[in-house]
């Protein structure tokens, strides 16, 4: 899609609306989040953008399994602030999440858009992954192995293959029948003369694969192990189950996206271990890899961020008003 001119939105006192059903068929390139995502990361680490750890509450009815969280966040390169709302009860369910995103024009003090949320993160966390990937992988990779095929998992194949040109192999797994057949239609969408393969044996997987991104929720696999990588593996988890208690102290090298989401939510996975030998914002700015040497193993914690969430949701906006979806609301008179 070419660039679609910025409408002058911000400008007068409506809030827009935009829902899911608004969303659905605005499509964003691969590289183009990519970009979008790096420009949040390195404002954060020019300190332009400020962000935040997240406010996270498990609800104390055990049985109903239900989260809540929020994030603020600035964005000095666009000058929005971010505000994001999350509910989620059960895990197995993508009906049970609601998430939205409201930003504000910091250049004027107006409102600007209130959006769901789905989307957003349907798109900034692959390209998080691969940004990951790109700074903490050994040089050129071969091989990728995907564990999870829900709404944060889909779209991981497909930019990992724009980030890491050199990966020809592409191995995924996942249970649910839907999350199967939309992972496989996004890696065709974008890479149609690409191979995609399905694991039966994980650890056998694993073993075969440079770069290996679990990302599933309630995981039908055996928890993952660092030991499990060859030589100069990387283990990204993105906020998973399915990554074994204690994986960061098999690694020789850990990276997160925040230090303090990890210190928040990582915990499982740690274990005592405060070993943090980089994050990511500072690797990207200045374009330097995590390792010593080719052979380490690298685990990588990745979570949420909203100075990641901001510019997406902004492009996202933009582009779907311009086609001239979503309502105003007079939420202010």
């Amino acid at each position: 899609m070419p660039a679609v001119e910025t409408p002058k939105l911000r400008s007068d006192r409506s809030l827009r609306l935009l829902t899911r059903s608004d969303l659905k068929d605005i499509e964003l390139e691969p590289s183009k989040v990519i970009e979008l995502v790096e420009d949040g990361y390195r404002a954060l680490d020019e300190g332009q953008s400020r962000c935040p750890t997240k406010m996270m509450i498990d609800l104390p009815v055990k049985s109903r399994d239900s989260i809540a969280f929020s994030m603020l966040g600035f964005d000095g390169y666009r000058d929005l602030v971010g505000y994001k709302t999350s509910y989620r009860k059960g895990g197995d369910n993508p009906n049970h999440y609601y998430t939205t995103i409201t930003l504000y024009d910091d250049s004027t003090g107006l409102p600007y858009v209130l959006m769901d949320c789905q989307k957003v993160g349907a798109l900034r966390t692959p390209a998080t992954t691969a940004l990951i990937a790109r700074q903490c992988s050994k040089p050129d990779p071969q091989s990728v192995l995907m564990l999870g095929t829900g709404i944060q998992a889909v779209n991981t194949l497909p930019y990992l293959a724009t980030a890491l040109p050199s990966l020809s192999t592409f191995t995924f797994h996942g249970t649910h029948e839907g999350g199967i057949r939309s992972t496989r239609e996004h890696f065709r969408r974008w890479y149609p003369d690409l191979d995609l393969r399905f694991a039966e044996d994980i650890k056998e997987a694993v073993q075969e694969s440079d770069i290996v991104v679990v990302a599933s929720g309630r995981a039908c696999h055996p928890p993952i192990h660092t030991d499990w990588l060859p030589k100069g593996g990387l283990l990204i988890s993105v906020a998973s189950k399915g990554v074994a208690d204690g994986a960061v102290a098999e690694a020789d090298r850990v990276v997160a996206t925040s230090e303090g989401q990890y210190a928040l939510v990582g915990k499982r996975l740690r274990q005592g271990s405060n070993q943090l030998d980089g994050v990511l914002p500072e690797l990207i700015s200045s374009d330097r890899t995590i390792r010593s040497h080719a052979d380490e193993k690298v685990f990588a914690f990745s979570s949420g961020m909203i100075v990641t969430d901001i510019p997406v949701a902004d492009e996202l906006a933009m582009r779907a008003l311009a086609a001239g979806r979503g309502q105003e609301i007079q939420l202010w008179d």
